[in-house]
């Protein structure tokens, strides 16, 4: 086999060099493989390799000193690209947002929908957020309440509406919020994810071009070459991701459980008899049919429970103004910051305590930001200055002037200052927000969890799309389910309100604190402003967060651990699932077939070509892969057609249909052998079934080879004076639509013509019967084998698509580490075992299907 040995992803420098393995061919390669930077930073590749290939013939007589030599000459006016970039230069406008064209109907819709599901969560903070801070720093005097009540309010003032209304939506990813979404940014921006699959022409997509304001600054360069070049800084930042992705999973257990406990917790209020048992059972219940409506999606549910939302928004407010006027608006002056200090002068450590729970009124906050996907930045902005926030801010002062006259009711103070008549109503609405609000952060959970799926950092799950209209409302099963149980452990386990509250602070800050640092890379690298702006965000708010998150962890002896040994876990399953990833894909680069071994072969691949075609579905964006030998060695017959499909994921949200595939040959034209990448976005659905799969994949190929025809005729017409030798070290130039120059040093097409209309009885000696054709064929002949090709593509089509799957896996050495063993041997192949196969979108017939094993000593 021939290894690839490749420097990290995103080195400023690599070099690839192709080593002849057992059993083949010792002839040296003729093919170079060289890469070096130009002016702009870019790096720049040989696309040319040993696998990915337009004509053999044409390069036996290519000396690959003076080929270095010419391109480094001319590759100056911009980056080099290959066939896959040609087609991905036919860049069509970007995709428009799903929400540009509402009228002001549809956009109030979307504000009760905005009401159900992102603000559920903070919406019912003032059921809970008193009743914890008092459980830590009792109160001994007025001025207590007016000191905690300042606490929370600019507690609201600071983190949901500076950091996360005014600064962190705007770090969205084309309407995509979330930890991964912003990885995602970075990634567009710096070759910092650890995948080695990146290809030139992903940055060619429409989503991939981002509006930098200031490309030059010198320190974003500096900033983006050491994120670049640095394999500890790689490493780091997608630790940062995955633990705040973990917390955001962690946080999706929790809400629940703090939202429908509080709220059912009414009940002793109301009713003298009702123990805590009967408050967890009957909060047990309603976790349980919480959970069972989640698969009617985020649509349906949101529009249903906005009203009732809207509802409990108006009475927080109402029950607020109410308690002010009748009790003391003295309360008022709680906006003057100076009694934060007289409260921690008067209480010290049971202040400090009670951070804990003054953090509770913003939970929530980071939920604004991960259910981005649901809904546009405006809707989220306006809802939140308009209606939340003041209703909250009511609702707050209410509690604390109720609390100035009846300091005994601090256990559950939002429940004792409602007015009498009203309790039964406003303890129903007040258990519908709280069931509404345990939704919030299980959205945003699916979210979540189907980005780092796409960005391979989790295993594949069913993913049911509940929407038509908007991409990004999805639905889990497995995690929905797998939720529900471990939040039925942590109610049962932790049946007091503090101790969840606790919790609940721990996930809710342990997010906080990611998407702070993830943010000020996104104003360094990406938005490059002022330095003083991005030090004085980093500073105060990671600052304050840090503040929190020390009042928190004190307090994790009490029963919290559980959810910090979940999140624990959660980040181990996406770590280990990267970790085996990227080795399988790295091992399975070095061990790709070599091309004079498929040069050997000849046409006929060293077997019989039978009429169809044959998709062979691997992951590797380039090369032949060494499973493909294993069809060849172990099946008496291979299809007349060969496409390798790549399903590939690039960092960005949705990928433009015209944009979805990208073709090259493999080998020369004689063997019929095509590489596809089928490029999705990570917001993208794939819900086709096999047939219009089959159908989009046969129209691009056409489309790429007639476009191939087109260049063949534009090189010929420009190259008549030259001969076949010179065609292929001079080089030609290509305009991209955005102005950009391209040079393209090696022709993008083999010599036109083949010897025959059948492949089965082709020669295996390939070389010698392209030799024989005519340098310079005329028009008319180079038509006649357009049509020919397009002709045996559609009898290959109609004689039937065959999908060959290649089950690549991975095992440790046996001189290899016991720990790797454990992680590879044990814990990711059980992950590999019980996830989603990759052709489980297409529905395909098992008829259709046929399987071959390999596995990869790593």
């Amino acid at each position: 086999m021939a290894e690839v040995g490749a420097g990290s992803g995103g080195s400023s420098s690599s070099r690839r060099e192709e080593i002849n393995g057992a059993g083949l061919s010792s002839m040296d390669s003729l093919e170079s493989r060289w890469v070096f930077q130009d002016e702009d930073d870019s790096e720049i590749d040989d696309e040319e390799d040993d696998d990915d290939y337009d004509d053999a013939p044409h390069l036996a007589g290519v000396d690959s000193d003076d080929e270095d030599t010419q391109d480094q000459r001319l590759i100056r006016t911009g980056p080099r690209i290959d066939s896959f970039d040609v087609e991905a230069l036919e860049v069509p406008s970007a995709p428009r947002s799903d929400y540009e064209d509402f009228g002001m109907g549809r956009k109030i819709v979307l504000a009760f929908q905005t009401l159900g599901v992102v603000f559920g969560d903070v919406g019912t903070s003032p059921l809970y957020t008193f009743s914890v801070m008092f459980s830590k720093a009792p109160i001994n005097g007025n001025e207590d309440v007016i000191g905690a009540l300042s606490l929370v309010i600019y507690t609201l003032i600071l983190i949901p509406l500076i950091k996360y209304v005014l600064v962190v939506l705007w770090a969205n990813d084309d309407g995509e919020g979330g930890t991964f979404a912003l990885y995602s940014l970075i990634c567009r921006h710096a070759k910092v994810s650890l995948l080695p699959n990146q290809l030139p022409s992903d940055a060619r997509i429409s989503s991939f071009r981002l509006k930098v304001p200031s490309a030059e600054l010198e320190r974003s360069l500096k900033i983006k070459e050491r994120l670049e070049t640095s394999l500890t800084l790689k490493k780091l930042l997608l630790v940062l991701v995955l633990a705040g992705t973990s917390m955001v999973i962690a946080d999706g257990v929790v809400t629940p459980a703090m939202s429908v406990m509080s709220a059912v917790g009414g009940l002793k209020v109301g009713v003298d008899a009702i123990e805590q048992d009967e408050v967890v059972m009957i909060s047990v219940a309603f976790l349980v049919i919480l959970f069972s409506v989640q698969k009617f999606g985020t649509s349906k549910v949101g529009l249903a429970v906005g009203p009732a939302l809207f509802i409990w928004f108006c009475s927080l407010a109402g029950i607020g103004i109410y308690n002010l006027l009748k009790y003391d608006t003295s309360v008022l002056k709680a906006f003057n910051p100076v009694h934060i200090y007289l409260y921690f002068k008067r209480n010290s450590v049971k202040a400090w305590y009670a951070l804990g729970g003054c953090l509770l009124c913003a939970t929530g906050s980071e939920a604004m930001f991960a259910d981005l996907c649901y809904f546009s930045v405006q809707s989220i902005q306006l809802t939140f200055v308009f209606l939340v926030l003041p209703c909250l801010l009511l609702g707050y002062l209410g509690q604390a002037a109720y609390l100035i006259n009846n300091p005994s009711g601090e256990e559950q103070p939002f429940f004792y200052s409602i007015p009498g008549g009203m309790f039964w109503p406003i303890f129903l609405v007040a258990n519908i927000a709280a069931l509404i609000a345990s939704r919030t952060m299980t959205t945003a959970t699916f979210s979540c969890i189907k980005q780092s799926t796409a960005l391979g950092c989790f295993p594949r799950l069913k993913i049911v799309h509940t929407s038509r209209k908007f991409m990004g409302q999805i639905y889990i099963p497995v995690i929905n389910w797998f939720l529900l149980v471990v939040c039925l452990i942590v109610v049962c386990s932790i049946s007091s309100i503090n101790e969840i509250g606790n919790a609940y602070g721990i996930a809710e800050l342990g997010v906080m604190m990611m998407t702070t640092i993830l943010v000020t890379i996104v104003m360094l690298l990406i938005w490059q402003i002022n330095i003083v702006i991005v030090l004085s965000f980093v500073i105060f708010f990671l600052g304050l967060e840090l503040t929190f998150f020390s009042s928190v962890l004190w307090s994790v002896t009490d029963g919290s651990w559980i959810i910090l040994v979940f999140a624990v876990i959660m980040f181990l399953i996406m770590y280990i699932w990267n970790y085996g990833s990227k080795l399988k894909y790295e091992t399975e680069v070095k061990q790709k077939l070599s091309m004079d071994l498929m040069r050997e072969l000849g046409c006929n691949l060293g077997t019989i070509r039978a009429p169809g075609i044959g998709l062979v579905y691997n992951e590797l964006a380039k090369g032949v892969p060494a499973i493909f030998g294993h069809f060849l060695t172990t099946l008496p017959a291979i299809h007349s057609m060969i496409i390798f499909v790549c399903i590939k994921y690039v960092p960005v949200p949705m990928v433009p249909q015209s944009e979805r595939f990208l073709f090259r040959r493999v080998c020369p034209k004689s063997y019929h052998i095509f590489r596809c990448i089928a490029r999705y976005g990570y917001k993208d659905v794939r819900k086709e079934n096999h047939q219009t799969f089959e159908q989009l994949l046969i129209e691009s190929i056409e489309k790429f080879i007639r476009r191939e025809a087109q260049e063949r005729q534009l090189e010929s017409d420009g190259d008549e004076d030259t001969d076949n030798e010179e065609d292929t070290s001079l080089s030609r130039v290509l305009i991209a639509p955005n102005g950009s120059v391209y040079s393209l040093a090696v022709p993008l097409l083999a010599e036109f013509g083949s010897s025959s209309n059948n492949p089965i009885s082709e020669a295996s000696t390939s070389e010698e019967v392209t030799a024989d054709l005519p340098v310079d064929p005329s028009i008319s002949d180079a038509e006649h084998g357009l049509e020919r090709e397009l002709s045996f593509i559609r009898k290959a089509k109609e004689s039937g698509v065959v999908y060959l799957l290649g089950h690549g896996d991975i095992r440790a050495r046996k001189d290899s580490w016991f720990i790797k063993k454990l992680v590879i041997n044990y814990f990711y192949a059980f992950l590999r075992k019980n996830c989603r196969r990759g052709i489980a979108n297409l529905s395909v017939p098992h008829s259709h299907l046929m399987q071959v094993g390999m596995t990869y000593m790593v």
